[in-house]
């Protein structure tokens, strides 16, 4: 079972560290198995917009971007990403900024002030991977369209974050939701938890679906709903 320490506190948080956090859990019985930050460490790397992409005079396989990155002034940045085009709100990689290493154990990758075939380039725009979020590498990734410009992108996307990896045993199901652990963990610190809300939905339609009962000793009650 795995979740993010900030959902877990969402439903009960107790004043304790994410390692006391931990040793409680497994002194109860949930061992903790392992706990790692959700994104690797760097810093100066902002939402931006690309605000216009023309191709690169010296290269078919780049293009050369105008990019509003919260700085006041737009940013000439030379981008090969296939999918980089006008409007899109992607993550941008400042000046001085040093991105994860590209190999474990590797020196960061600092972002400078650079020349592509004889343009210049002020920052990086990036992929999930260059940041080391996910493999995935098929081009940048692209943010929510109402991201702030400007706002760092650890911020944007909650990744100053740990997650929790619990090693359970059978017959710990309940355990198999965020809100079950939770539920635990106040049992275990007293600290108070947040009951969610589920308001019913309206009916939009009366069909329905006939259902037969094979095993009325096994099943006592089956309930279940169309969705359109």
């Amino acid at each position: 079972m795995q979740l993010p320490e900030s959902w877990l506190r969402e439903f009960c948080n107790p004043p304790i560290t994410t390692a006391e956090l931990a040793d409680t859990l497994t002194m109860a019985g949930l061992e903790v198995e392992e706990l790692r930050p959700v994104a690797p460490m760097f810093a100066k790397v902002v939402v931006a917009q690309v605000l216009a992409v023309e191709k690169h005079p010296n290269a078919d396989r780049l293009n050369v971007c105008q990019v509003d990155a919260g700085t006041g002034t737009p940013l000439q940045i030379v981008c090969g990403a296939p999918n980089v085009a006008v409007g899109l709100k992607v993550p941008c990689a400042l000046v001085g900024a040093e991105l994860p290493p590209a190999e474990e154990g590797g020196a960061p990758f600092a972002i400078r002030f650079s020349k592509l075939r004889g343009v210049e380039s002020a920052g990086m725009l990036c992929s999930a991977r260059e940041l080391k979020l996910s493999d995935e590498n098929a081009g940048l990734l692209v943010l929510a369209a109402d991201a702030p410009v400007g706002q760092s992108i650890r911020e944007h996307l909650s990744l100053d974050d740990t997650l929790i990896t619990l090693k359970l045993t059978p017959n710990l199901a309940h355990c198999l939701s965020v809100y079950g652990i939770a539920r635990e963990l106040s049992a275990l610190t007293g600290a108070p938890l947040a009951q969610p809300s589920f308001p019913p939905v309206a009916l939009a339609h009366d069909a329905k679906l006939p259902v037969r009962i094979e095993a009325p000793d096994l099943c006592g009650r089956f309930s279940g709903r169309i969705v359109r």
